[in-house]
C-alpha cells in the first residue's frame, strides 16, 4: 500500500481502489474537498456520456456543493495521471495534489 501517505491521502487511495474493484471498471478514484468530504468514483462509459473515475468523482464532489479540492487519487494501470484529470483536479483544487496508485494499491507517484 502507500504507506508513505498521511492518513487522509492514504484514505483516498483505499476508496479509489474498493470503488474500482467493486464495479470492475477500468479505474477507481476519490478526491477531498476542503471541508474533508470524500467522493468516490469509477469511470463511466456510456455510449453518450465518457468520463474517466477522476472527473466522475470531481462530478460528485461539485454537485455536491464542494468548492475546492485538498487532494485526490487514481487507482489504475496507467503509468501516469491523464492531461484531463490534471486539469479536472485543477479547476477546483489548484496545486492540490493527485495520487497515483496501481491496482495493487502501491502508490507510483504524485503530480
Amino acid at each position: 500500500m502507500a504507506d508513505d501517505l498521511n492518513p487522509e491521502d492514504l484514505k483516498l487511495v483505499t476508496l479509489a481502489r474498493s470503488t474500482r474493484a467493486r464495479n470492475g471498471a477500468a479505474e477507481g478514484a476519490a478526491v477531498r474537498d476542503d471541508t474533508g468530504r470524500t467522493y468516490a468514483a469509477s469511470t463511466v462509459a456510456l455510449p453518450s456520456l465518457q468520463l474517466s473515475a477522476l472527473q466522475a468523482a470531481v462530478v460528485m464532489a461539485v454537485a455536491s456543493g464542494a468548492r475546492g479540492i485538498e487532494a485526490g487519487a487514481v487507482v489504475s494501470e496507467a503509468d501516469q495521471p491523464a492531461e484531463a484529470d490534471r486539469a479536472a483536479l485543477s479547476d477546483l483544487g489548484a496545486g492540490a495534489p493527485l495520487h497515483l496508485a496501481g491496482l495493487d494499491g502501491a502508490l507510483r507517484g504524485t503530480a
